[in-house]
């Protein structure tokens, strides 16, 4: 027994060498920090590691690869930011710890994983940050570069009392250097402004469709042959602008939004626009108007005896679809310089940019997309259009975009300078269109959008006038579409009129729009109609000519449902 027990007692003796050996082994300032979310005291799922090796960090969020990469270079005090863009661009932000929002240091603490953490506070864009972090292990970092970098290692944040990221394990390892991921090529060093512009245009993909784009009158622009793709056709004595262009499908829970921008070229007056599409798909098309004339669209004669071409859907023709309603401004940029007064400082251009996702599935393959100004000016309007594409997120409940869309109708005489007629209809008559739902549409609904024009006192542009919908006799909505914010565009109008009261021309309320906005549309829930024929009515008072000066309305209409 006694031979037994010294043979244990040196092992026991012997045991203690080794473990410590191993202990020593152990790199103090190289780990690995797993964080979790919460908000509401609830896990919200997720993870994020920071990794350590001595002087290094890099953040790692869970789950998808990212576009852009964290570090912190702790001996140096700074953090960096690379980022990688789809064009192959590589953009990098170096910020020193010191110009972080600076936490004030308070008396508290709590435990977190065995480490006695200290608590501080800091605010950010009126958030309320509280921080808990330790000085206790080699390790420094945080698993948000913004806040805290230099404090210590931060083991947990709490936004606002209840958005919160804490530790949930540390493990002392050998960090690789694929792990690590330090940048070999951090590409071009940015300023603060410069990189989150990069890192906000590589979240989303941008098609762009014209590029400064000039739409005048008068200038003799000669046509590409035929139906090209990706060529720049100028319709209506140059007041159209069209392109065939190859649109993507649709991916689940994606947002599409045009955005156009617009400045004057030389005209200094608000002029009606439109962005479209025109649809192919059937025997004739709004080409035909385009390439041949207005008299080659199908048209109706209404109660005033007067023909319209082009503006309602038959068995064999679709009016244009449209995107989206605008009202250039008075002579932005164009007219800048020549208008000055003091403290009104003048946009540069105006930007129109809507969420048409619910077009979406029209929007895709080989699509003609055209702009439209109506202007008497050769200088004109200058224009560039993009499509963006914004990606869902995986945990957001994906909406389906309506899979059947039908343009029913629309009145804008964008062949305007080509002959097309102004949609006076309304003085005598309704405007109807008969169309046919198939069967199994659901959550059918009206896209309407409406303007009214006549620009004088007493003109149909200045006075409110009611809009009513009517299916098959039953009237399903009105209202009165009517803007009193025009005032607040004051700056992008630099050549509107100035009235002896004080008011400018662009200030005044109008019908559903003003100069330097878009019109967006109305959306009409449509649960009571059945599949087959229907017949839509459109109904407007519209007000009565005075001299040479007529009233009209611009009113479009797509139906839209799901299968």
């Amino acid at each position: 027994m006694k031979r037994v027990l010294v043979w244990i007692t040196g092992l026991v003796i012997t045991a203690h060498p080794v473990w410590a050996q191993k202990k020593k082994s152990i790199d103090s300032a190289s780990a690995v920090i797993t964080y979790g979310f919460s908000n509401n005291g609830k896990e919200t799922g997720g993870s994020l590691q920071l990794i350590i090796d001595h002087n290094r960090a890099h953040l790692v969020p869970g789950g998808a690869k990212q576009k852009e990469q964290q570090y912190l270079q702790l001996d140096e005090k700074a953090s960096w930011q690379v980022l990688s863009t789809p064009n192959g661009d590589t953009y990098t932000l170096k910020k020193p710890f010191s110009e972080y929002a600076t936490a004030e240091l308070l008396p508290d603490t709590a435990t977190i994983l065995g480490y006695v953490c200290k608590k501080a506070k800091l605010f950010i864009r009126s958030n309320t940050i509280e921080v808990w972090y330790t000085n206790a292990p080699a390790l420094k970092g945080t698993p948000n570069i913004t806040i805290a970098p230099g404090l210590g290692l931060v083991l947990r944040i709490v936004r606002n009392g209840n958005s919160e990221t804490i530790a949930r394990k540390i493990t002392y390892r050998k960090i690789t250097a694929e792990e690590l991921a330090w940048p070999s090529n951090t590409g071009q060093q940015v300023d603060d402004a410069a990189y989150m512009r990069q890192v906000i245009d590589s979240r989303y993909t941008t098609l762009p469709v014209f590029n400064q784009e000039q739409i005048s009158w008068g200038n003799q622009t000669p046509n590409p042959s035929g139906d090209q793709a990706d060529k720049v056709y100028h319709y209506a004595g140059g007041t159209i602008i069209l392109k065939k262009i190859k649109l993507p499908a649709p991916k689940k829970g994606e947002n599409l939004f045009a955005e156009l921008v617009q400045y004057s070229n030389g005209d200094a007056y608000d002029r009606t626009g439109s962005v479209f599409m025109i649809p192919t798909d059937k025997a004739s098309s709004f080409l035909d108007g385009l390439q041949k004339g207005a008299a080659a669209l199908p048209f109706v004669t209404t109660a005033n005896g007067k023909k319209y071409q082009g503006m309602v859907a038959t068995d064999n023709y679709f009016p244009v679809l449209e995107i989206l309603r605008f009202f250039t401004p008075f002579g932005v940029r164009h007219f800048n310089d020549q208008v000055k007064i003091k403290g009104y400082n003048w946009a540069d251009s105006v930007v129109y940019k809507q969420d048409v996702t619910e077009l979406q599935q029209r929007l895709q393959g080989d699509v003609w997309i055209g702009v439209y100004i109506g202007n008497y000016d050769k200088g004109g309007h200058k224009v560039s259009l993009s499509l963006k594409y914004y990606p869902g997120y995986d945990d957001e409940e994906s909406h389906a975009s309506p899979n059947w869309i039908y343009p029913a109708f629309n009145t804008t005489n964008i062949m305007e300078m080509a002959g097309q007629e102004y949609a006076t209809l309304f003085d005598k008559d309704s405007l109807t269109v008969t169309v046919n739902i198939p069967e199994g549409i659901k959550n059918l609904q009206l896209r309407y959008i409406t303007t009214g024009h006549g620009g004088w006192g007493g003109g149909d542009e200045f006075n409110p006038k009611e809009n009513e919908i009517f299916i098959d006799g039953k009237r399903v909505y009105r209202f009165i579409p009517w803007r009193t914010d025009c005032a607040t565009y004051r700056l992008s109008n630099p050549a509107s009129g100035n009235f002896g009261n004080g008011l400018s021309s662009s200030d005044l309320s109008r019908s559903n729009w003003c100069p330097g906005t878009l019109t967006p549309p109305v959306f009409i829930s449509l649960p009571d109609v059945t599949p087959g024929i229907h017949t839509i009515k459109v109904a407007i008072p519209q007000g009565k000519p005075e001299g040479t000066s007529q009233s009209f309305w611009n009113v479009s209409g797509t139906l839209m449902g799901n299968k």
